[in-house]
């Protein structure tokens, strides 16, 4: 892969089921050492996406590379150097993650030590609990440590912190930034925005099997003073109140066109108070949540076709 060669690159892609267009015509490229949250509704081709990326679906039109590589056509000389991680399944229901660990690592010419993983994802005390007794949250980090444990190059993360507690959300956010540290390219799908904003680099938003829109986490998540309130404020009086203008992008929503700075917080807690409104969350940029409802919701209209076949009963080995 040369050194300005994108380390996942699609192009025109479209993949079918049946009579059922699951990718439309997509278009992307994802750089080494970026984390990108691939979102969107049951539905978007984000599965379908990332199955074809991992070599299990072809095109049925279009291409897609994965370091430089077909992952039909080169599927064994990729398989080494990524890593995948499911939301559910792919380990024996008996199997302890200590073994499974074990078992993958001998998959690899230079894998990292299962006790290091263990340790990292705090799965001491879980290490020989069959995996059909470990909780939600124990099973997702056995899932990540088996996705790491190979030194992957490329990473595929599928809903990674769902069923974690907060702990255990916190090791996988500083593994992933590890990883990009490192310069592995990360790609995970979720639909826990908060997730998605604490680590990704850029969104990208599918809908249909087309891409709604893609950006740096900044573009979604950035401009204006955010803040909840009543219903119904008369934004154009407040707008003039703090000389810049103020929009209720949705019931109760508003956002203030203007840099936050402490004058403009006060004036808008005066300014509630002769109104006789609470003033509830207040921030510096929108949520990615509310930029990603936004986005889907300009294209309720459409429908939606069903889910893809699910791969979350396979891993990639």
């Amino acid at each position: 892969m040369g050194p300005m060669e994108a380390a996942l690159s699609i192009s025109r892609l479209r993949v079918t089921h049946g009579d059922l267009v699951a990718v439309d015509g997509l278009s992307l490229e994802i750089a080494a050492g970026e984390v990108l949250a691939m979102l969107g509704p049951n539905g978007a081709g984000k599965t379908t996406t990332v199955e074809t990326l991992e070599g299990y679906r072809s095109p049925d039109e279009g291409t897609v590379r994965v370091l430089g590589l077909d992952p039909v056509a080169d599927h064994r000389k990729l398989v080494p150097q990524i890593g995948v991680m499911l939301q559910h399944g792919g380990v024996y229901p008996t199997m302890t993650p200590a073994q499974a660990l074990h078992l993958y690592s001998s998959y690899y010419e230079n894998p990292l030590a299962p006790a290091i993983l263990l340790e990292r994802l705090d799965l001491g005390g879980a290490s020989r609990t069959p995996w059909r007794r470990l909780s939600g949250g124990e099973q997702q980090r056995t899932s990540l440590a088996l996705a790491l444990i190979g030194r992957p190059r490329v990473l595929f993360l599928d809903e990674p912190t769902a069923g974690v507690d907060l702990h255990g959300r916190a090791a996988i956010r500083e593994l992933i930034a590890e990883q990009r540290s490192a310069g592995v390219t990360v790609l995970m799908t979720t639909h826990e925005m908060a997730e998605a904003e604490a680590v990704a680099d850029r969104v990208a938003i599918l809908h249909r099997g087309r891409l709604a829109r893609v950006g740096a986490l900044a573009d979604f998540t950035g401009g204006g003073v955010h803040f909840t309130s009543s219903e119904g404020l008369a934004v154009t009086e407040l707008g003039t109140r703090l000389g810049a203008p103020v929009r209720e992008e949705v019931p109760g929503r508003y956002v203030i066109e203007a840099g936050s700075n402490p004058a403009l917080i006060s004036a808008l807690g005066a300014w509630l108070a002769e109104q006789k409104a609470s003033l509830g969350e207040v921030r510096s940029g929108a949520r990615l949540e509310d930029t990603y409802r936004s986005i889907v919701g300009e294209l309720a209209d459409e429908t939606v076709p069903p889910p893809a076949p699910s791969r979350r009963s396979r891993r990639g080995a």
